[in-house]
């Protein structure tokens, strides 16, 4: 086989997306469809957000190889005494916080499998693990800018700060948390007890290399106490937090550095995505949104916006979802604003393109040979969708 035929082969089905989207909005601004000029405004807007997701993932990939989500995922365990129920709310706990403070793709794309080996180890179904890592990636992104991409390209139009956004929107990142929580138990945990009540809880990990260990804890520990305070950007914060941890893995493990670990699929899939939606939108697709959304900021103008956000994500991906309606509400308009994230956030889980962190996370589950229905996956996902997203906006509007 000649090298063309190596590299080729290599490549994985979301290789090829990334690639032909990026050509193709590249294509696009070659032929004039696309005015170079809101290219250029477009790729500059996403530059900071794609060193952040760089830099995060690398933070996030090393932190786990250094088993810190390994000894959380033990002492989750431990503490649920063997106690099924209990291990249920701890593991929503655990995959909640890991969303809300290091973004859904690292729930996705660490979380997951680490979630996956601890059944084995406690002898329990693995399928509602992996159903609570997908879930809660994304209906538990809605608290801080960090917690989901949409979060941060909304930062700028919302104009809240790290903790003004908190506080605006923690009623429903509760609410679409609690909703989630239930429906886990109903579709998967319930009927994943095997007619037992109680594990064997593991025994505690032994970390290979101590040291590391508690840097990198200590790195992420420290990236979120700077997100919170707001004292950098997030590209900034994400960035030194990666340094840190990249320097202690030279010095102890440095065989372990390689640049696989950044993740070149996504920084090739998301200036793709957004020159595509972009085009779209000078072609029509602003229009067409624009009459969808409406104006109103009233309870059924709100849930709207919402429910359209939420349609468009499990029709394309939540990103462009929120990137083109966003361009559809009314400037001032910023509780409709948070609606349409709602509907980004928590609504796409219907179709497994929905969100990168659901693609990413069916790849995990496949490869450790974990299966889940399709039709399964779909359906509750569409009871989680609507309930989860019309509780988030009831608290939304109850709150403002």
């Amino acid at each position: 086989m000649d090298l063309l035929g190596r590299v080729t082969g290599r490549l994985h089905a979301l290789d090829w997306l990334a690639g032909a989207l990026l050509g193709a909005g590249l294509l696009a601004v070659a032929t004039g469809v696309l005015p170079y000029g809101p290219a250029s405004d477009v790729l500059a807007r996403i530059g900071p957000l794609l060193v952040f997701l760089a830099t995060v993932i690398v933070l996030a990939e090393l932190t786990g190889s250094a088993q810190v989500f390994d000894v959380v995922a033990a002492w989750v365990a431990r503490a649920g005494r063997g106690s099924y129920a209990v291990l249920f709310a701890l593991c929503v706990v655990f995959a909640s916080v890991t969303t809300i403070a290091l973004n859904l793709d690292t729930t996705a794309v660490l979380l997951t499998p680490v979630l996956l080996a601890l059944a084995g180890r406690v002898g329990i179904a693995a399928v509602p693990l992996a159903m609570t890592t997908v879930w809660l990636a994304n209906t538990a992104s809605l608290l801080l800018p960090v917690s989901n991409l949409t979060n941060l390209l909304a930062a700028d139009r919302v104009g809240l700060s790290p903790t003004g956004m908190a506080a605006v929107m923690w009623p429903s990142q509760v609410a679409a948390i609690g909703v989630t929580a239930v429906c886990l138990w109903g579709f998967y945990w319930r009927r994943g007890r095997r007619g037992a009540e109680r594990y064997v809880p593991p025994e505690p990990p032994r970390p290979a290399d101590p040291v590391l260990l508690r840097v990198c804890a200590l790195a992420c520990g420290g990236f979120l106490a700077v997100l919170l305070l707001d004292l950098v950007p997030l590209w900034a914060a994400s960035s030194a937090a990666a340094l840190v941890v990249v320097a202690a893995f030279a010095r102890r493990r440095p065989r372990e550095l390689s640049w696989s670990l950044v993740p070149w699929r996504l920084l090739v899939l998301v200036p793709g995505m957004f020159l595509v939606v972009e085009t779209a939108g000078v072609l029509g697709l602003d229009r067409l949104l624009a009459s969808a959304v409406g104006a109103h900021e009233g309870p059924l103008g709100v849930l709207r916006t919402a429910a359209v956000g939420a349609g468009f994500s499990n029709a394309l991906n939540n990103l462009p979802a929120y990137v083109a309606g966003e361009g559809a509400v009314p400037a001032g308009h910023r509780e409709q604003l948070l609606a349409l994230l709602i509907g980004v956030n928590v609504g796409p889980l219907v179709t497994p393109w929905a969100s990168l962190a659901t693609l990413l996370w069916f790849e995990r589950c496949r490869r450790h040979g974990v299966r889940i229905g399709l039709g399964r996956f779909m359906g509750t996902g569409l009871v989680l969708a609507v309930t989860g997203t019309v509780a988030a906006v009831a608290a939304l509007e109850l709150t403002s």
